[in-house]
């Protein structure tokens, strides 16, 4: 059996160095190379997002006030869209280009978050919430990892204290996100997206703790923008003011 071990704050630099792996290897090597070294890093890459999720869950469980959670993620959604289509030249008005990829995966963290406000509340009858959460899965379509990032997190969110159950979950949404990948995109990197399981036994090592430095939280939310306007400025200078990934110009 995995001992738990790992702390929040060390889970999150798991995902920022593997998000920033596979954010700076898209720039320099756009499209759909199947050069082993550049789909390994792209593999790594993939454990990025589910970390992603499970403390949007984590940090709804333990809030002391859901509102401003919300607005400091609604906020950081709204930096990351800037920063996010910078680094991959895709246009800032949206849609303008494509339906895909329109916006950073920020987007779908910040309404992954409404859905489980909406999901627990005493309020709503059972046919409003499944209406509002389509709704929400509609309006987050269009962004990184889209709304399989929404249901993700609602999976794991609504299945707490089941971690097996979390993570079944969670990989069935990721199967059908690699599945449509596959057929509309491209067969190897609807592969790659599988595997985000590669993540599962670090979330298992998980011990409940944030870890000792407090200031964890504040320094992603400054790394996320900064990291993408510093890939930006890569794309630029490789290759020209134009996009490298799809929804780019």
């Amino acid at each position: 059996m995995n001992k738990k071990t790992l702390t929040g704050n060390e889970l999150k630099a798991v995902a920022m160095i593997a998000m920033t792996a596979d954010h700076v290897i898209s720039i320099l090597y756009p499209g759909y190379p199947a050069n082993w070294w550049i789909v390994l890093l792209h593999i790594i890459g993939r454990m990025a997002a589910p970390i992603f999720w499970f403390f949007v869950a984590e940090g709804y469980h333990y809030t002391h006030d859901q509102r401003k959670y919300a607005a400091r993620l609604l906020a950081f959604a709204v930096v990351g869209h800037f920063a996010y289509n910078f680094a991959f030249g895709i246009p800032f008005i949206p849609f303008q280009t494509s339906i895909f990829n329109q916006t950073s995966v920020i987007w779908p963290l910040f309404w992954g978050l409404i859905a489980l406000i909406i999901n627990d509340s005493g309020k709503l009858k059972k046919w409003q919430k499944t209406l509002l959460i389509l709704i929400i899965a509609v309006i987050t379509f269009c962004s990184d990892w889209s709304c399989i990032a929404v249901l993700a997190i609602l999976e794991i969110g609504t299945n707490r204290g089941n971690f097996k159950r979390q993570m079944l979950g969670m990989m069935s949404w990721v199967a059908v996100y690699a599945v449509v990948y596959a057929v509309f995109i491209n067969p190897l990197y609807g592969a790659i997206q599988l595997f985000t399981a590669l993540t599962i036994p670090l979330l298992g090592m998980y011990h409940g703790e944030r870890g000792s430095w407090k200031g964890m939280k504040w320094f992603f939310y400054a790394y996320y923008p900064l990291h993408l306007i510093v890939c930006g400025l890569i794309r630029i200078a490789a290759h020209g003011n134009v996009g490298v990934m799809i929804g780019g110009r």
